[in-house]
């Protein structure tokens, strides 16, 4: 029984090992599907109207996943780049995570995903949250504007409906659906509407479905969505109306958006019409679009609001500036106060009283205190898993360290290979086609570089020819090389974002790479499990003299 006691507790490990992957896995990626604002009980109050109405409507176009590149291109949007070089214009810049939902959240209420309450992915349509913090159309309803959305049917679900008066949403997503859209629109445009957001899905479409941004569609998807917005502009009356082009996120070159790559976060920014000093801008943010537009309708600004109004592009008075300052000073205060409340962290340095963005910069030194306070237990915590088992491993295995190790680097390497070299795939959930896809394609490629790690480091090691007990034992030993080599990643980012998401958004690289370590915890161990099985299998092939011999050599 002592004899096989190491391979027992092999095979304990590796069922722990695998339990242990698969409930942290799915807690990890679940508490990012369920993430909720500290914000989430306590929002902000509105305050007073700005009295500061520059523009009879403003309308909103949202292309979405329009890449800033692409807008650029006269060829592909020749009108879009007509209305810039007769508008104001400028690099709008997001955050991640860079999908939909948040970014069409981001946009309304002019709050970052960490606090805006919007879904931190794209939920199905029946999870999705309504808003609980103020936005942009609650604003222009309380003014008595009457709005209008043409769109996506997920904004049925995230703006308050009763802060709606005319509606048109559709669960399509290509350029049939854009059609009902924006035959549903024009009249809203036409109508007394004095908000009025339209959603343009196909470009988005065509980056998922139909070869991503370096492919045809793309393009012929982007030269439509500019047809649309000359139909659009050609029933407003630009003297007194403002219109607004915008996207949400960026696609990466091979398709699909979520991740913090650059690409994703730049979008287009073009305003023309009433209220509009025509110009290129300085670069803005994603948040900065709610501010501006309430100063266009003079609605309150959105109370969670981080952004700043766009003001060198408008055509302000003096004395609307100076409300438009005081009212800034005034959101921007409260929501300190707010958020600082209820993170329970106070940031190392006070905000300037009369200054309205510096409340802001005091709230990431808030956010960042308190994670400067959080991540040092877990630092030290990370460490000692780390080393004491790379002591255990050495000092237990040391005749076969060397290989062992080189097993676990060669099981990376393929895994890598295929993911990173063979798919282009990049480490963020811009390359997640779906959960089923992460879950199966982390399995198949898993076990597929094991299985060629365990074959080279087996037949260099001669495992096979010296016994059943030694060949199970070995690929066992390999298991936990490439255990304990995943569990690196995986300790990094508990050190950097805490088991779970809690009460901020993590570094989304680092929490990637370790949501797809957990899911190989989970499938090494049983690859590894059916290895063992095999080498002692083919260990009774080997010719018994050749088994001896090995084994009195040894």
């Amino acid at each position: 029984m002592k004899k096989f006691r190491g391979l027992i507790l092999g095979i304990v490990g590796c069922l722990a090992f695998a339990t242990i992957g698969y409930f942290w896995a799915n807690g990890l990626i679940g508490s990012v599907f369920s993430f909720r604002s500290p914000l989430r009980n306590t929002p902000p109050a509105p305050g007073a109207p700005l009295d500061t109405r520059l523009s009879r409507k403003v309308v909103i176009v949202l292309v979405d996943a329009l890449r800033y590149d692409t807008s650029m291109d006269d060829k592909v949007m020749p009108f879009l780049n007509q209305l810039r070089a007769n508008g104001a214009s400028a690099k709008m810049h997001s955050q991640p995570p860079s999908f939909s939902e948040p970014g069409y959240t981001t946009i309304l209420t002019g709050a970052w995903p960490d606090i805006n309450d919007g879904p931190a992915v794209n939920l199905d349509y029946a999870d999705i949250p309504t808003f609980t913090q103020d936005d942009i159309f609650s604003a222009a309803h309380r003014s008595g504007l009457k709005t209008a959305i043409s769109g996506y049917y997920w904004f049925e679900k995230l703006v308050p409906q009763n802060a709606v008066d005319g509606s048109f949403y559709t669960p399509g997503e290509d350029a049939a659906a854009d059609i009902d859209v924006i035959n549903a629109a024009l009249p809203m445009v036409s109508d007394d509407y004095q908000l009025i957001l339209i959603h343009i899905d196909q470009v988005d479409y065509a980056g998922h479905h139909l070869g991503g941004p370096m492919a045809p569609a793309w393009n012929k998807a982007a030269t439509q969505a500019d047809q649309y917005i000359h139909e659009i502009v050609a029933k407003l009356d630009l003297k007194q109306d403002t219109i607004i082009v915008l996207s949400d996120h960026g696609q990466i070159d091979r398709g699909g958006h979520g991740g913090p790559e650059a690409i994703n976060l730049l979008e287009p920014f073009v305003m023309a019409g009433a209220g509009v000093k025509a110009n290129v801008y300085p670069d803005m943010y994603q948040v900065d679009v709610a501010q501006t537009i309430a100063v266009l309708l003079g609605t309150n600004l959105p109370a969670s609001s981080e952004g700043m109004a766009q003001t060198a592009m408008l055509t302000l008075s003096d004395d609307q500036l100076s409300k438009l300052q005081a009212a800034e000073l005034s959101e921007k205060r409260a929501l300190f106060q707010d958020y600082v409340a209820a993170i329970k962290s106070q940031p190392s340095r006070q905000p300037r009283p009369t200054v309205a963005f510096s409340y802001v910069a005091a709230m990431n030194e808030a956010r960042a205190d308190r994670q400067t306070r959080e991540r040092p237990w877990r630092v030290v915590l990370a460490l000692f898993l780390v080393i004491p088992p790379a002591f255990f491993l050495i000092v237990n295995w040391k005749k076969k360290f060397t290989w062992l190790l080189s097993g676990a680097v060669i099981y990376a390497l393929v895994f890598n290979f295929r993911y990173a070299v063979l798919d282009g795939r990049t480490y963020s959930l811009s390359s997640v086609d779906s959960e089923t896809w992460l879950i199966s394609y982390t399995a198949i490629t898993a076990v597929i570089a094991l299985a060629i790690a365990w074959l080279i480091v087996m037949l260099r090691l001669r495992a096979f020819n010296a016994g059943a007990h030694y060949a199970a034992r070995t690929s066992l030993q390999i298991v936990f090389f490439t255990l304990y080599l995943l569990a690196i990643p995986i300790l990094i980012s508990f050190a950097i974002n805490g088991i779970t998401v809690t009460w901020t958004l993590p570094e989304f690289y680092s929490i990637y790479v370790a949501a797809q370590s957990l899911l190989q915890w989970v499938f090494v161990p049983a690859a590894g499990l059916l290895l063992t099985g095999v080498a002692a299998l083919v260990t009774r092939l080997v010719p018994r003299s050749v088994r001896l011999e090995e084994k009195y050599r040894r």
